[in-house]
Parts: C-alpha cells; structure tokens; sequence
C-alpha cells in the first residue's frame, strides 16, 4: 500500500534542492510549497502515488482547476512548479518521463482592446480648450480627428509629411483625401480620410508656419511642435492624454484607443471585416477579428438595454 509519507518527503527534498542548489527566493520557495502539496492532495484522492501520476490525472486536474475558476496564468504558473518537481524526479531517476511533457495550460483570453464609444469619441473630437493657444488647437485637433478618421498607428501619423516626396514616409493626397503611409514591415498602404478630418488638417495647414521660426519653415513633416522639429510619439501621448482629461473622457485617451475606437466603429456599421482589415494594415485577419468581439459586445448591451425579455431574473 502506498505510504502517502514517502511523498511528503520526496517534496521536502525537492524544496531543499530548489533552495540551495537553485537559489530560488523565499515567497517561491513557498508558493512552489503550497503547489506541490496540492499536487500531493489530489493524487492522494486519486489513491496514485506522486511517481505514478500519468498525463491523464494531470489534464483533469488543470481541467478542474479552470472549470473552478483559476485563471490560465494561475494554472500556468502551478503547472510550471509541477513539471519542475518531475523534472528532478526524472534526473533522481525515480520517474520513467514527465506527466506534464508537451502539455499546455489553457490559454488566458486576449484582452478585448479598450475603445471609445461613439459619442465619447465625438466629444473628443468636437474638444475646444478654452484659452488654448490657437495654433495647438487646430494642430491637436487635426491629430485626433486624423487618428480616429483613418486608425492610422502614432509613429504613421509622426511620419506623415506636408507633401508627397521621394523620401517621404507618408504625406496626405490633399486633392483625392487619402493618407498614405507607411506602416509595420515597411508595407505602404492608403486610406481614406473623412470629410472633418480633411476640414481639420486644412485648418492646421492654414496656421502651421505662422509661429514656426523662419529656418523651420521648410520643415516637411506635417505634425511639428513650436521649435519647428517632427513631433515625436511621446509628444503625441501627452498631448491626447491631457485633451481627453479636458474633455471628461473617463477612459484614458492615447493614439491607439482612436485607432480601435475607429475599427469598431466601421466595423459596426459596415460590417465588412476585410476592409477593416485593409484599412489598418493588419497582415492576417485573424488579427482583426477581435474587433468582433467588440462589435458583438455592442450588440449584447443593446439587446440588453432594448429587448423586454433580455434581463434574467438573479437567483
């Protein structure tokens, strides 16, 4: 009969090599501690000694584990200590192979890419400070109305010269409204830009070089700060955070929340994943898809919102 002793003892001599030998911290020392007499736990339940877990009692236990709710990184880092502890079993030679070998915890959901809604996004827009400068008005508001416009990338819109040019990155065509830029993987790409965004970039136009010192004026880049040089990312970051503090945005505003906000928006109301996916620049689908998931949690908060039958009853 198996003595449930010998595997309490088989885990204290792998805590103290993992102590001495690999020099592991304390706070892991105890959590691989607390990990390994789960493990003890449930193949005691199991009535299998430590040394005869095979991949079958392994795949139900993550499995149970995620049904019960532990997250997949939770469950991950468990099965990290697990197979560690095999490992050793195997160089101790009291394991013919690891029960945990080729197998992978469950995956973590990717986080849905967070987005304005359609009237947060508006308002952003729409956003004049008062007592602002003129000339960073009418520059910060073109960058937004741009980014949210066309989901371009902050570095494609840094990159974005006044006119067309062998050695331009990216330049607006003023006449057919098109940004063409230059994205990831040096692929070049146009896209529409809408009827505000070209009346907003027509208006910073119109003030660009007027507080440009004179040896900046020949400047090509479309975006500049007031020395006259390219406006960096950084630069564009700060800007948009502090326009969304002072339009009452609750969520914090960056260059790549317009980006989403801006294919979740098309996406709901066109529907067409492909030019969503052409227009962003994305090289798979696969990586648009999940502004379906977007577009699906907005059609589930208006089906909740609308539908008489919609709300359950909590139990």
């Amino acid at each position: 009969m198996h003595d449930a002793a010998d595997d309490s003892a088989l885990i204290e001599r792998y805590l103290a090599h993992a102590q001495f030998e690999k020099r592991l911290a304390a706070r892991t020392l105890t959590l691989y501690r607390g990990d390994l007499f789960r493990l003890h736990t449930l193949a005691a339940e199991n009535h299998v000694a430590l040394t005869a877990v095979q991949p079958h009692h392994m795949r139900r236990w993550m499995a149970n584990m995620h049904s019960s709710g532990r997250s997949p990184r939770g469950i991950a880092l468990i099965a990290s200590g697990w197979r560690g502890f095999y490992a050793w079993l195997g160089r101790e030679g009291l394991v013919k192979s690891n029960p945990l070998a080729g197998m992978r915890a469950p995956k973590s959901a990717k986080p849905l890419p967070k987005a304005l809604n359609v009237d947060e996004a508006v308002q952003l827009a729409a956003h004049r400070p008062e007592q602002e400068d003129p000339w960073l008005q009418a520059r910060d508001a073109a960058m937004v109305e741009l980014l949210y416009s066309s989901g371009l990338r902050v570095a494609e819109l840094t990159g974005l010269d006044v006119q067309a040019s062998p050695q331009a990155r990216g330049w607006i065509d003023w006449q057919d409204a098109q940004a063409h830029v230059l994205g990831k993987g040096s692929k070049r790409r146009s896209v529409p830009v809408g009827t505000q965004a070209m009346a907003a970039l027509q208006a910073w136009l119109g003030l660009r070089d007027r507080q440009l010192p004179a040896q900046a004026q020949a400047q090509t880049a479309l975006f500049v700060g007031i020395r006259g040089t390219r406006l960096t990312s950084q630069a564009i970051w700060q800007r948009l955070r502090m326009r969304g503090v002072q339009a009452g945005i609750s969520t914090p505003v960056h260059p790549h929340i317009l980006r989403h906000s801006f294919a979740s928006h098309v996406l709901q109301s066109s529907g067409d994943l492909r030019a969503v996916q052409e227009m962003l620049g994305h090289a798979n689908i696969g990586t648009t898809q999940i502004y379906t998931r977007l577009d699906y949690q907005h059609l589930a908060k208006a089906y909740d919102a609308a539908h008489p039958r919609a709300k359950r009853k909590s139990l």
